[in-house]
């Protein structure tokens, strides 16, 4: 082979190789990571799709506002459409999504056979710059979410329905089904502090800027897993489960920065400077770049609070 034709071989193959990389996405505008919003009456409907390709064919997984993410039983780009499917995901319906990509926004539509067809229009997941929650950060004020006497620093996520929380011997705590507190200040980069006790089979949550859940779940001796006690709901795992026996006080300390955190729970860190891959069900919107509130689940089952305190962070390595 002379070395002409060498040289063009060679660069074929670094032409074809990069179709696999940005030229691949360039090729098709939908791969990628979509927070999506439903409009009109449907504004707090709030979903994620990420649509992938491997060996030339199309795979996705999709969040349908709540609970985890589920890969789609099909996914492809149809007359220029992209159009994917899921299967039946429990009691939830299977779900039926058209969309296009226009001025870098996917819009498009769900359907499934519960209900009328919901418009949504997604942006692209923020690219995240280099983070570490494990660094010596400069802190701010710290802020009393809760001090054992008020809960003035609370809101309710649903306005037409009751709180159903009280403060009783210094604790905030719920009667089910109750309402979803938000704090009335939003945060960027923090520190949180909680202490909490559950009650048996108890199932809450705590929602970093309102996107992010760290699963709280009474759920001793069993083994960690992606439901579990301060995981990152439905995506990571803890490393270990910390929790301690039904009835004693849990403590939580978590630092967030970026999409990365770091948890420790009951003295052992569970999180390690992990990756937020993304929203979790029921995030309050998808604007992952900006500051959100902490909100606490309150519909599932009963839990109690003694102290919530957030130090913002204010710059750091």
């Amino acid at each position: 082979m002379s070395k002409r034709i060498f040289q063009v071989a060679v660069l074929s193959i670094v032409g074809i190789a990069s179709l696999t990389g940005p030229a691949a996405a360039q090729q098709n505008p939908y791969l990628g990571k979509w927070n999506m919003t439903g409009t009109g009456a449907n504004s707090s409907n709030i979903y994620w799709l990420e649509v992938s390709e491997s060996g030339g064919q199309l795979t996705g997984r999709f969040l349908n506002r709540v609970a985890s993410p589920i890969k789609v039983a099909s996914i492809a780009v149809e007359n220029g459409e992209l159009v994917f499917r899921t299967r039946q995901d429990g009691s939830r319906p299977p779900v039926e999504g058209h969309a296009r990509v226009e001025g870098g926004r996917l819009v498009g539509r769900l359907q499934n056979t519960a209900g009328p067809a919901v418009e949504f229009v997604g942006i692209r997941a923020p690219a995240w710059p280099a983070a570490d929650a494990n660094a010596t950060h400069q802190l701010g004020t710290p802020v009393e979410l809760f001090d054992g006497a008020s809960m003035d620093a609370w809101d309710l996520q649903h306005k037409d329905r009751p709180s159903n929380w009280t403060v009783v011997n210094g604790e905030m705590t719920n009667t089910p089904p109750s309402n979803n507190l938000i704090s009335r200040q939003k945060f960027q980069d923090f520190k949180i502090h909680a202490e909490y006790k559950l009650g048996k089979d108890s199932n809450s949550g705590i929602y970093l800027r309102g996107r992010y859940e760290l699963q709280v779940l009474e759920d001793y001796g069993k083994p960690a897993e992606s439901h579990g006690h301060m995981s990152i709901y439905g995506r990571t795992a803890p490393l270990v489960n910390a929790t301690k026996p039904l009835g004693e006080w849990q403590v939580m300390d978590a630092t967030i920065v970026g999409n990365r955190v770091t948890v420790v729970l009951n003295g052992t860190k569970v999180q390690d400077n992990a990756t937020i891959e993304a929203i979790t069900g029921g995030a309050l919107d998808a604007d992952e770049s900006q500051p959100g509130p902490l909100m606490i689940q309150g519909d599932h089952s009963k839990v109690a609070f003694r102290k919530i305190t957030i130090t913002p962070i204010t710059s750091g390595k």
